[in-house]
């Protein structure tokens, strides 16, 4: 522990040893007091009438739940709730497919073979078109040169044919 200078201690209030000890008591009393409960339940103690309905009796609303618990528990429910309802259109579609025939399938399919093969059309077309314009026009005599080189060492032989052109 850090030392007090003395300077410093006898310039702070001094308490006697009964207002010490008492102080002390009140401390260790205020540590050891039982916390007040709150009650889990309400016993209501006036006399129903004989006839009809009973008045309404007050009861304080005091939520022990915090707000972002409440949060989290309504989103948890509706998560759970649109995971079910996917669930549940999942199933009634892949039960759907299990009953097609072969011709329900085929059936069901052609519109979107229909679109594949002409989007597949369109394409060709445009890539012919693309392919026959061409915006280079070349001149003069082509000449193509062929170099022939041959490499021996020892028993084995390498052509090497080089073409520029």
């Amino acid at each position: 522990m850090d030392e007090i200078e003395p300077s410093a201690a006898a310039s702070w209030p001094r308490m006697s040893d009964a207002d010490a000890n008492a102080e002390a008591r009140r401390m260790i009393d205020d540590a050891y007091r039982p916390v007040r409960q709150m009650p889990t339940h309400f016993h209501d103690e006036t006399p129903a009438p004989l006839f009809g309905n009973a008045e309404p009796v007050h009861q304080d609303d005091r939520r022990i739940v915090p707000a972002w618990a409440a949060g989290v528990a309504v989103a948890s429910i509706g998560i759970g709730a649109g995971v079910t309802g996917i669930g549940c259109g999942a199933w009634l579609v892949l039960k759907g497919l299990s009953s097609m025939t072969i011709t329900g399938v085929l059936a069901l399919c052609a519109p979107f073979i229909g679109l594949a093969v002409a989007a597949l059309a369109i394409g060709a077309a445009v890539s012919r078109a693309k392919a026959g314009s061409s915006k280079h026009v070349y001149q003069g005599t082509v000449i193509r040169r062929t170099e022939i080189n041959t490499h021996t060492r020892g028993t084995f032989s390498r052509t090497r044919n080089t073409f520029h052109g």
